[in-house]
């Protein structure tokens, strides 16, 4: 049992109950094997007294794009693909050591570079893909511009770019398949403008309603679900009548909305740091002067979003959708939600509620016995200071992955 470790004495918090639980927990051969609120029995286990510490499970940050190497994501497609490999892996690498234990990646990151890091070629976080996200021509991952002709599929191999062009129902089908075969765990389709393309306003819909019913019964189909990036009403309203499961930014949703998509069952998953960020430094990181333009039609309208969804009942995951050298403001989304939400609330957005999202209750997200051994440890209490979740890792004395420690300031 030379593997094992007993963390006794600790503040277990998940987002189970509404505050921090006392207890200790038995990690075994990468798993957790017991938790328990009386003392564990376990000769030969490490014993690390946790006292005046918060046990939390791995964070997961449930959108990301991890071979985003440049805000300016033209650009990003362009580079060589060794170089984006490489940038992806410390880009990952950084998140990890930031507790990030699990993110899900939407759009761009290949089967390929998860077959790298579950092989240890690098140390990051488990990989949650939807490989290439879907976008129409002149949509959200069209980043050729006005004058730009080359062909649409020009993209679709190029492992800096985020995305692939699709137009028709069949195309889409095909995408669909293509992209699930290729490792994909689920579906992303691109349903509105965004910030970050240089040819469609945030009011474009993209995607007629045919296409994105033919995307969800594929991923239906494959017993996965589609994510979709929306800002509008109107375009999340209808993504959720389509099926759409993963709601991804919904800055400008409305009330009725918001309930109709909870008594849809969808997720929601806001992304409110990379707008902030975006705003303050993206133009001195070569951000593309008609997407700096289009930055404040979302981000003003991002605090008041959090409320009419807690308001809805709608389940909300934590997100952060940051690009390039921006990728280290990753934790201050817990504070910027923590100016709205109770902390309890954010801290769930982060474990329990993206699990769900993942499919992935009861293995990741949680404190329990079978999950992975996937956990942090925070000096102090997050429920009182979200900010301990920030700062590059500096709170976290100690950080273990699948069982393994990758950052360990623990006394023995």
């Amino acid at each position: 049992m030379t593997d094992a470790v007993l963390f006794e004495n600790a503040a277990i918090l998940d987002g189970s109950a509404d505050g921090a639980v006392p207890g200790h927990v038995l990690v075994e051969a990468g798993v957790i094997k017991e938790v328990s609120d009386t003392p564990i029995a376990a000769a030969g286990a490490r014993r690390v007294d946790l006292r005046g510490r918060t046990l939390m499970p791995g964070l997961i940050d449930a959108h990301v794009h991890v071979v985003a190497g440049v805000v300016n994501l033209g650009l990003n497609a362009m580079l060589p693909d060794p170089l984006v490999a490489f940038r992806a892996a410390r880009i990952m690498h950084g998140m990890l050591m930031r507790g990030f234990t699990t993110v899900r990646d939407l759009g761009g990151c290949t089967h390929g570079l998860r077959m790298a890091r579950d092989e240890g070629h690098f140390d990051g976080p488990r990989l949650n893909i939807s490989g290439k996200a879907l976008s129409q021509t002149g949509g959200h991952c069209d980043f050729r511009g006005r004058h730009d002709t080359r062909d649409t599929a020009f993209f679709a191999a190029r492992l800096g770019s985020l995305g692939r062009l699709v137009d028709g129902v069949a195309d889409v089908r095909r995408a669909c398949r293509e992209e699930i075969k290729a490792g994909a765990d689920y579906i992303k389709i691109m349903a509105n403008g965004g910030v970050a393309s240089p040819t469609d306003p945030i009011a474009f819909v993209g995607f007629s309603r045919e296409e994105v019913l033919a995307a969800v019964e594929e991923a239906e189909n494959a017993g996965t679900y589609v994510a979709a990036h929306l800002y509008t009403d109107s375009a999340i309203r209808r993504a959720v009548e389509c099926g759409v499961r993963s709601l991804e930014h919904c800055n400008l949703i409305e009330e009725e909305t918001a309930r109709f998509a909870a008594h849809r069952g969808a997720i929601a998953c806001p992304t409110l740091v990379t707008y902030q960020a975006l705003k303050d430094e993206g133009a001195a990181m070569g951000f593309p002067a008609e997407s700096v333009a289009k930055i404040d039609d979302v981000r003003l309208a991002g605090l008041r979003s959090l409320e009419i969804m807690r308001d809805a009942g709608l389940t909300m995951a934590y997100g952060t959708d940051l690009l390039g050298e921006l990728h280290r403001h990753q934790s201050e989304e817990f504070v910027i939600r923590g100016r709205v939400l109770p902390a309890i609330e954010v801290i769930r957005s982060a474990t329990l509620n993206a699990a769900k999202l993942l499919m992935s209750e009861g293995r990741i997200g949680c404190v329990a016995p079978g999950a992975h051994a996937d956990l942090i440890v925070v000096e102090g209490d997050p429920l009182k200071d979200l900010a301990l979740l920030t700062g590059q890792g500096k709170h976290l004395s100690a950080i273990m992955l699948g069982g393994r420690f990758v950052k360990d300031q623990l006394a023995a």
